[in-house]
C-alpha cells in the first residue's frame, strides 16, 4: 500500500472578514490551520504540457521584465483543426486567423513564454490536459491528457491528488487507450460513489472504428486511498449509440443519481439534426441499462450537447447537495457544453422523476440560448459534491487563446480553473453564484488596502501593490448618485462584445481595473462595469473584460467578453479578480456573472506588470475601496517515490 502521509504544506485559511477600516498600509494575513477531504466526479478537458528545454541568455529590459536574447524567427501560421474529425469539439485555437488566411507568428522568446505558466492553477508538468472525485481523504482529479505533445490527440487519463484542491501531486496515468473500445481515446467520464463507498466510473471511449461508446471501470483496490490502479470491465462497452444517433454524437456520461424506485439514472449528451438532447438511462448494476422513453431535455438549434451535468441546488440553504437529492426545497440545474460555439450554458428548473424530464423555469433562458457559467474562455465544466465540506464544487477547462505554434514552442497548453463553489442565488432566484473555494485564501501573502479612492471621470489611478502577476483582488465601487440621476436615457443597445470595449465612453462607464498593465498602458486588460440607462430611466449593468490591448502580439485572440449582471436595490458594484500570470478570473456581484480570460502580454510581465483603477465615463465619478493580496505559488509536483510502490 502506498504511504499516504501528506507531502503537501498544510493550508491556512481564516474565513473571517476584516472589520477594521480599509487604509493604505500592509496588513499581515490571519491564518488558521485547516485540513480537509474532498470528492470529485470525473470528466473533462484540461491541459497538456511539455517541458521547455531552452537555455537562452536572459536579461532585464527597460520595462523591468525579463527578456531572452534568443528570439524565434517569425513564421507563417497554418492553423490545424484538432478534434472534430474524431467526433469531439474543436480543440485548437483558430479564431485569430480569418478564414482562408495565414498569419505571421509573433516572435515569442523563452522569457515571455515562461512567464505565461501559471503559479496556482492546476496543470500537468508538460503537454496537453483536461474530471473529479473525493475518496478516503484525498481529492482526485482525472483529466484528459496527451502524453506526447502540446496539442489535442492521443488522449489518455492523467491523475493527480490533493488534500486541499490547491496543492497537487501527480500520480501515474490512470487509464490508457489499450482496448478496442477506447483505441482512439479515453475521453470524458464521471464517477459515482455507491452506498457501500465503492466507486464506479463510466467514460466515453472512441473505439477502433471511431464510434463513441460508454465503458465501465473501477479501482483494482478500493482500500487504496490513492486509487492508483484501475480495471476496465471485461464486458465493455456497456452502452453504444441508440438507433438514429450518429456514431460520433453520443458521449460524456454524467454522475448517476438514485431514484425513489431503487435504481440509478444517468444522462448522456447527443443531438438529432440540430436539436441538442440528453438521453436518460436507468440501471441497477452499471452493466445492464434501459434507455427511458423521451429525453431529459431538448433545445432546438443548439447542436451537439457534450459534457452534460445535472445536479440539485438548495432553494433555502447555502450548502451543496448530493446528486441524488430531489424534494420540494430544491431546484435542478442542467448544464451543457455546446459543441457549436464552445461555451457552457445552464438553465435552472424542475426535475420530474416520474417521466425523467427537466422543465426550465424560464424558457427564454433555456440551455444553450440563455445564461452561461462563464463568458470567457471556459469550457467542459463539471461539478462534484464534496460531502466533507457539504458543498458542490465546479471545475472547468481554460483553453488557450494563442497559436498552436506558440503552445508547441512553450511545451504546454491549457489549464484548469480555480475550483469554485456553486449555489443558487436565492436573492434573484434566476442565477447561480460561483466563488473561488476558500482554500485559495491560504496562498495570500501581504495585503494592501485602499479606502474610498476617488476616481474622476476620464482618469487612471495607479495602485502600488508591487508586481501584479499573482494577485487576489476584492473591490467595491460606488458611482456618483447625482450623475446617475442626471444621465440622459437612451434607446441605444449596449453590448460588451460589440460596443467598443473600455475605450468607448458613456455617461456612466466604463470603470474598473486595468490588470496586467504596463506603465505606458500600451498593454492592459480592463475588467470593468458599464451602466446603461434606457429611455425609460431604468438601469442595466454590464460586466466586461476587454482583451483588445492585452498584448502587442498578433497571433492571439483579443476579444471583448461579458454580459449583463443583475444588481439589486441597495447593492454596491463589487468584483473579485484572481490574476495568475496569463489567466484572469473575474467574479461580479458575488459570482452572478463570471469571466475568465487568457492574456499573453509581451511587455506587462514580471516586474513590469502593474495594476490601475480607471474611470472612462464622461460624467460620473466613482469611489473605489479595495483589498489586494499578493499570492504565493501552489505546490504541484510528482508524488514522492510513487515508482517504488507496488502496482
Amino acid at each position: 500500500m502506498v504511504d499516504t502521509v501528506s507531502f503537501l504544506p498544510v493550508s491556512n485559511f481564516d474565513g473571517s472578514n476584516p472589520s477594521e477600516p480599509l487604509q493604505s498600509r500592509r496588513i499581515p494575513m490571519k491564518v488558521q490551520l485547516l485540513i480537509f477531504f474532498g470528492l470529485l466526479a470525473v470528466g473533462l478537458f484540461a491541459a497538456l504540457l511539455t517541458s521547455n528545454n531552452g537555455s537562452d541568455f536572459v536579461t532585464e529590459s527597460e520595462h523591468g521584465s525579463l527578456v531572452s536574447l534568443n528570439t524565434a524567427k517569425p513564421e507563417l501560421l497554418q492553423p490545424v483543426s484538432r478534434g472534430p474529425a474524431a467526433g469531439v469539439s474543436e480543440k485548437s485555437n483558430r479564431l485569430f486567423a480569418k478564414d482562408g488566411e495565414n498569419m505571421v507568428a509573433f516572435p515569442w522568446n523563452n522569457s515571455m513564454l515562461s512567464w505565461q505558466r501559471t503559479a496556482f492553477h492546476f496543470q500537468p508538468e508538460r503537454n496537453w490536459m483536461n474530471g473529479p472525485l473525493f475518496y478516503k481523504g484525498w481529492y482526485h482529479f482525472f483529466y484528459q491528457y496527451n502524453p506526447h505533445a502540446a496539442v489535442w490527440g492521443d488522449i489518455v487519463w492523467g491523475h493527480a491528488v490533493s488534500k486541499d484542491l490547491i496543492h497537487w501531486l501527480h500520480l501515474p496515468l490512470a487509464m490508457v487507450a489499450d482496448r478496442t473500445y477506447d483505441k482512439n481515446g479515453v475521453w470524458t467520464g464521471s464517477a459515482t460513489i455507491l452506498p457501500d463507498g465503492k466507486i464506479v466510473m463510466l467514460y466515453t471511449g472512441s473505439d477502433a472504428d471511431a464510434v463513441q461508446v460508454q465503458n465501465l471501470a473501477y479501482p483494482t483496490d478500493h482500500s487504496d486511498p490513492l486509487l492508483i490502479n484501475w480495471v476496465k470491465f471485461s464486458g465493455n462497452p456497456v452502452l453504444v449509440p441508440p438507433p438514429g444517433i450518429l456514431s460520433k454524437d453520443f458521449r460524456d456520461p454524467t454522475t448517476a443519481w438514485w431514484t425513489s424506485e431503487g435504481k440509478w439514472r444517468l444522462t448522456i449528451g447527443s443531438k438529432i439534426n440540430k436539436t441538442g438532447i440528453a438521453f436518460v438511462y436507468e440501471t441497477k448494476d452499471f452493466i445492464t441499462y434501459e434507455k427511458l422513453d423521451g429525453v431529459l431535455h431538448a433545445v432546438d438549434g443548439t447542436g451537439m450537447w457534450e459534457c452534460v451535468d445535472f445536479f440539485p441546488v438548495s432553494k433555502t440553504k447555502e450548502n451543496g447537495l448530493d446528486t441524488s437529492i430531489n424534494n420540494p426545497d430544491v431546484k435542478h440545474v442542467l448544464k451543457v457544453s455546446l459543441d457549436d460555439d464552445k461555451n457552457d450554458y445552464y438553465a435552472i428548473g424542475t426535475y420530474h422523476e416520474k417521466n425523467a424530464a427537466f422543465i426550465p423555469d424560464d424558457p427564454e433562458n433555456d440551455v444553450g440560448i440563455g445564461l452561461r457559467y462563464d463568458y470567457g474562455v471556459y469550457y467542459a465544466a463539471k461539478t462534484f459534491y464534496d460531502q466533507n465540506k457539504n458543498r458542490r464544487v465546479l471545475w472547468g477547462w481554460i483553453k488557450e487563446s494563442d497559436s498552436e505554434a506558440a503552445d508547441v514552442q512553450k511545451g504546454w497548453a491549457s489549464v484548469q480553473s480555480i475550483p469554485r463553489t456553486i449555489l443558487l442565488d436565492q436573492k434573484t432566484g434566476t442565477h447561480l453564484l460561483q466563488w473561488p473555494v476558500e482554500e485559495i485564501e491560504s496562498l495570500r501573502l501581504n495585503s494592501y488596502d485602499f479606502n474610498q479612492v476617488t476616481v474622476q471621470a476620464g482618469s487612471v489611478v495607479p495602485l502600488d501593490v508591487g508586481p501584479a502577476t499573482q494577485l487576489d483582488i476584492i473591490a467595491e465601487f460606488k458611482i456618483d448618485k447625482e450623475a446617475l440621476d442626471k444621465a440622459t436615457g437612451s434607446d441605444l443597445t449596449f453590448s460588451c462584445s460589440s460596443s467598443g470595449g473600455a475605450v468607448k465612453r458613456g455617461a456612466l462607464g466604463p470603470f474598473g481595473l486595468l490588470a496586467l498593465a504596463e506603465d505606458s498602458l500600451s498593454e492592459q486588460t480592463p475588467v470593468y462595469f458599464y451602466i446603461a440607462k434606457g429611455s425609460d430611466g431604468n438601469l442595466k449593468t454590464f460586466f466586461c473584460n476587454d482583451q483588445t490591448r492585452s498584448s502587442e502580439a498578433s497571433d492571439v485572440n483579443k476579444q471583448i467578453f461579458g454580459s449583463v449582471v443583475p444588481v439589486l436595490e441597495g447593492e454596491n458594484l463589487s468584483l473579485r479578480v484572481l490574476v495568475d500570470h496569463s489567466i484572469i478570473e473575474s467574479f461580479a456581484q458575488g459570482g452572478r456573472t463570471v469571466i475568465t480570460s487568457r492574456v499573453y502580454p509581451t511587455k506587462a510581465i514580471y516586474g513590469a506588470a502593474k495594476l490601475f483603477l480607471f474611470n472612462n465615463a464622461t460624467e460620473a465619478g466613482v469611489n473605489a475601496s479595495l483589498r489586494i493580496w499578493q499570492m504565493s505559488s501552489a505546490f504541484i509536483r510528482p508524488y514522492p517515490n510513487i515508482d517504488n510502490q507496488p502496482q
